[in-house]
């Protein structure tokens, strides 16, 4: 298959991208400056330079596809409402592209707001709607084009995505942890976050672009729900410093606000059972704590 892929040079995209080839698909990845263009070369794949912003070259890429990958997303905090408008807007266009074809569109999701205190499922549904909320509401937009012809599947992915490289919400904790010389949670640490390894991530997105059902919902979630007190006793024993309560205030400054609220509050454990009886996915990667341990975030 032909297969087209934003967020071709991110952390998780680049993955996808070299699971893709791996897979025996031609991969033509959005690159939205010249170093990204580089790095999709180099992963193998034919850059198409463009953003989401450009939606004519997000339709071309589209239109010369059998099958789009949407990994892309804008992460400006300081103006989410920008944010939002470009995911729906990227996405709509997408749906217009495909409609009519029965090609697959497979978007990324997250876990967020879908359940409170006990791990999300794939039957639960995102609460968002309209274009003006989270993520533009691209999720059940996405999933309702199955009323116009197209194989819509959504890939929600763990908060955590880890692996050497990683640079996300683990990462942030760490640094946090280096410079303040305390590795912190809030409260008795209770809350819980999903995780999974970068490597079985793109080897879910490569079965769903294989075998993917029209309207599927899929976790990309090893492990259910690691305590953040653990999460942040693991980073204190690779750093050498203390690991210690502190409150949610405290933590939200040394680690930054926005993934400081998300550690010190949002509960983000998942299932993904049906996810592996669907396609047959089990997790193969080292899990987080032992990457934690191995210095993937030295």
């Amino acid at each position: 298959m032909k297969v087209f892929v934003t967020g071709a040079s991110g952390w998780i995209g680049s993955a996808v991208v070299r699971q893709l080839l791996q897979d025996g698909h031609a991969v033509t990845g959005l690159a939205r400056s010249d170093a990204s263009m580089r790095a999709v070369e180099d992963g193998g794949a034919t850059p198409l330079r463009g953003d989401l912003d450009d939606l004519d070259s997000l339709r071309g890429g589209a239109d010369a596809a059998d099958a789009v990958v949407h990994l892309a997303m804008k992460h400006d905090w300081s103006n989410v409402a920008a944010s939002f408008a470009a995911e729906r807007a990227a996405v709509e266009c997408f749906g217009d592209a495909l409609a009519g074809s029965g090609r697959r569109l497979i978007i990324a999701g997250g876990l967020a707001a879908l359940a409170e205190g006990r791990p999300a499922t794939e039957d639960d549904r995102s609460p968002f709607h309209g274009p003006d909320s989270p993520r533009g509401g691209a999720e059940n937009f996405v999933l309702d084009l199955v009323d116009r012809d197209v194989t819509p599947i959504v890939v929600r992915f763990a908060p955590t995505v880890h692996g050497v490289g990683d640079h996300g919400f683990i990462a942030t904790v760490t640094a946090a942890a280096r410079r303040h010389g305390v590795s912190g949670y809030a409260g008795d640490g209770g809350n819980r976050w999903a995780a999974v390894h970068r490597d079985d991530a793109a080897r879910l997105v490569g079965l769903a672009v294989a075998d993917g059902a029209a309207g599927a919902i899929l976790h990309a979630v090893a492990e259910e729900g690691i305590p953040t007190r653990e999460i942040a006793e693991a980073v204190a024993a690779a750093e050498g410093v203390p690991a210690r309560s502190l409150p949610a205030d405290v933590l939200a400054e040394q680690i930054g606000p926005f993934v400081g609220g998300f550690f010190a509050h949002v509960y983000m454990a998942a299932s993904s059972e049906a996810t592996r009886a669907a396609l047959g996915w089990e997790p193969r990667g080292r899990g987080l704590l032992d990457d934690i341990a191995a210095g993937a975030y030295a």
